[in-house]
């Protein structure tokens, strides 16, 4: 996978702290940047499957979902 250089404007705050972040933990600013969006990237996809387990939950209306689901696999395994 490539690399992009970006250029990108933050506070002094924000860099003095990322640079301490990244001093404490051996790592670069670019590292600590970069692990931060993999982690924003992380909780993004975490939070967008969990919205839509939220969004579908109680959707199957006709009785116990598990007992339907394992009557199908028995009809499947009778039929191989």
């Amino acid at each position: 996978m490539g690399s992009t250089r970006t250029i990108i404007t933050i506070s002094e705050e924000d860099k003095k702290w990322l640079e301490s972040y990244g001093k404490a933990r051996g790592i670069s600013l670019a590292e600590a940047i970069r692990k931060g969006i993999r982690k924003l990237r992380e909780d993004e996809s975490r939070d967008t499957y969990c919205a839509m387990i939220d969004k579908t939950k109680g959707l199957w209306k006709k009785g116990d979902g598990l007992k339907y689901q394992r009557r199908l696999r028995e009809e499947w395994d009778r039929s191989a």
